[in-house]
């Protein structure tokens, strides 16, 4: 892939501003593509995103999206449609990135309903619901790629409602790749494990116990970069992946091998 992969193309990559997303949206801009930057509150965050795209020669834009309330996916379509056409000749998008999630530390029996729905509102029927509305802006050869997680597959029942959630992602993707494929588009998963990103640093960062135990989890031995996610969705999001539909692709350095 040369620096220039995804030129012409249009990008929307949620939970843009940080971490992951953040690591996903700027290699995109370095690859060619305009860039939306999806945020849910930090707009400070998403500006230095923005910001950091341009510099590097890309160009990319922010827009605030919170969700898992009703009407997400509409309202994140509505301000992406608003502001689109500053950026590219017309309203259509040719990757979909669905990164945003948010996690629930608890088990079986201490997870509340209110949690659960919570954790299945961002990260499955947010997903779900912003493609569907997606579905008249994705061109023909499109690309989606969800970030699901290692938790998919692995038994982590302190994480019970999280790890079911992205089941219910790579399932949502199995059958996007089905029902798409007769438009040239392409659906895939990408399952990190641990990565050192701001939502594992209270734990992570500064402890060299805590990063070790991390880094033996992996057959790699360390513990993954947002940059290591980045450039597998980069690949996936590229022409070179144009045969590769309905996998879940592991991103975790080989945890629990």
């Amino acid at each position: 892939m040369g620096a220039n992969a995804l030129a012409g193309k249009v990008a929307l990559v949620t939970g843009g501003s940080r971490g992951i997303g953040r690591g996903i949206a700027e290699r995109l801009g370095r690859d060619g593509a305009v860039v939306a930057v999806a945020y849910a509150r930090d707009q400070a965050a998403a500006d230095e995103v923005v910001t950091q795209i341009r510099q590097d020669g890309g160009r990319a834009f922010a827009l605030r999206a919170e969700l898992g309330v009703r009407g997400d996916a509409a309202a994140l379509w509505a301000a992406f449609d608003a502001e689109i056409t500053r950026h590219a000749p017309d309203n259509g998008v040719d990757i979909i990135v669905n990164n945003a999630g948010i996690g629930r530390s608890a088990n079986l029996a201490a997870l509340t309903e209110e949690e659960f729905d919570e954790v299945f509102a961002v990260n499955v029927r947010a997903p779900f619901f912003i493609v569907q509305h997606g579905l008249t802006r994705l061109r023909d050869g499109g690309r989606i790629i969800n970030i699901s997680s290692g938790a998919a597959r692995l038994a982590m029942p302190d994480a019970i409602a999280y790890g079911s959630t992205k089941g219910a992602l790579d399932t949502f993707t199995l059958n996007l790749a089905k029902e798409l494929g007769s438009r040239g588009i392409t659906a895939n998963s990408v399952a990190p494990g641990i990565v050192d990103t701001d939502v594992n640093a209270g734990w992570l960062r500064g402890n060299a116990e805590a990063e070790a135990h991390a880094a033996s989890l992996a057959a790699l031995g360390r513990v993954g970069r947002p940059e290591d996610i980045a450039d597998i969705v980069a690949f996936l999001a590229s022409d070179d992946a144009r045969w590769v539909t309905g996998r879940v692709i592991d991103a975790t350095g080989g945890a629990g091998l």
